[in-house]
């Protein structure tokens, strides 16, 4: 029986000739990630079971991203550990300030995942690097800790769920709508424990901040992870970037897949979340009566150079409207330096945003933007939970930076092809 992609990455780290859906396999890591939240719990295991050593240096990274700069005394002593940590074990891949980014960005800009990796992170949307070909899935902090010291995680192998992608995305509209669509589609169970794997001809046509993006929600509808097939775009992505060599599959033409969709790219449009699910979709363009607040573009999800192109194309020479705060926040220092050399950053100041160093912030309510009772934010992060990014009486809603951007110069949900 033929095997789909991730099943084929599975299998070559089990040291397997084949692996079936629901098999329990233990398989060995390329990297183990874990960031300032996450890696003081996986110590502190790390620890207590008495190992000494890490599996390979080079192998582990830690990211400090959410509350970097340290926002108060806890978040500056969990720093602290990471630190302690990494220099007490040589870890080679410790990003901290002046040299931190978030996280599922960094690691693919840095070449730290590769194509046919195995990886885990103690962060759920470690599922991003599916993007470049690779098996990535998040994981607890006790299996960071093992995966840490032994190099090692089990696994049970995950069902598939394919995605035929065909036609090319209009303009304005990104992979963060094509994600959102999805995620309207499937609903945030649809894809439980299973793998999202898009295929067809459309693939060619998105871009590889797309897919890291379409990767990074593959979580938000349940699944275990989401990947894409190796192609000239990520060939070109990886080539001089990539710290190790990379390795191609590609799925059997006779892998068996639980159901297969069906998606035209041209038949997309600007696409909203509304509270309180990334489920609850509905096209940007009926969301002209709600007034917000606040707008926030950045995240793991869309704080790439081409979503700080998309914004600064709607607010250059314009003005947020009056009320709306606007953050941008690019995800890496490279983004962030980029978008000072071209001009970005000052174009984002004048039409009345800050612009921060990176962080994941306001994401999960952390700081750089928490919304207060009655608050509306647009955000371009991946979650819009109760409470996610403040009180439990505010509202969040998930879009793409482009509809963000149009939103804030609005101060209610704009489609971004009318500004």
């Amino acid at each position: 029986m033929g095997m789909t992609l991730t099943q084929k990455i599975l299998a070559h780290h089990a040291g397997l000739d084949e692996v079936k859906a629901g098999q329990l396999i233990n398989a060995k890591l390329d990297i183990v990630l874990g960031n300032d939240i996450t890696t003081p719990v996986a110590i502190n295991e790390f620890e207590k079971a008495g190992f000494n050593g890490v599996f390979d240096r080079e192998r582990v990274a830690i990211v400090l991203d959410h509350f970097v700069p340290n926002k108060d005394i806890k978040s500056a002593t969990q720093s602290k550990q990471c630190r302690q940590f990494a220099d007490k074990y040589d870890i080679l891949n410790f990003y901290d300030v002046g040299q931190m980014g978030i996280e599922h960005a960094l690691l693919p800009e840095k070449g730290i995942v590769t194509a046919g990796d195995c990886v885990i992170g103690a962060d759920s949307h470690t599922c991003t690097y599916g993007a470049l070909g690779a098996f990535s899935t998040g994981v607890g902090s006790t299996d960071m800790a093992a995966g840490m010291a032994t190099g090692m995680a089990w696994f049970k192998v995950p069902a598939a769920i394919r995605f035929v992608l065909t036609g090319s995305l209009p303009e304005r509209v990104s992979g963060k709508d094509l994600i959102l669509s999805i995620i309207g589609m499937i609903g945030v169970d649809g894809a439980l424990y299973k793998s999202m794997e898009f295929t067809g001809p459309g693939v060619a046509s998105l871009s590889m901040d797309d897919r890291l993006c379409v990767c990074n929600m593959a979580i938000e509808a349940g699944a275990k992870n989401g990947i894409f097939p190796v192609d000239e775009v990520t060939k070109a992505y990886l080539a001089g970037r990539s710290q190790r060599t990379p390795v191609y599959y590609e799925a059997d033409p006779d892998a068996v897949y639980e159901k297969t969709i069906e998606i035209d790219l041209s038949s997309l449009v600007p696409t909203v979340s509304y509270p309180h699910l990334p489920e609850n979709t509905h096209p940007a363009a009926e969301g002209g009566s709600i007034k917000i607040d606040q707008v926030v573009i950045g995240s793991c999800t869309n704080g790439r150079l081409e979503d700080m192109e998309a914004a600064y194309h709607i607010l250059k020479g314009k003005h947020i409207a009056k009320g709306v705060r606007g953050i941008i926040i690019p995800a890496t220092m490279a983004v962030y330096k980029e978008c000072i050399r071209r001009g970005w950053t000052e174009a984002f100041i004048d039409a009345g945003c800050i612009v921060s160093t990176p962080t994941c912030g306001p994401c999960l309510g952390g700081y750089m933007g928490i919304l207060a009772e009655g608050e509306r934010c647009v955000s371009t992060t991946n979650r819009n939970f109760v409470g996610r990014m403040g009180h439990v009486k505010s509202e969040v809603y998930l879009a793409s930076p482009a509809t963000a951007a149009a939103s804030a110069l609005t101060g209610c949900i704009t489609d971004p092809r009318t500004v």
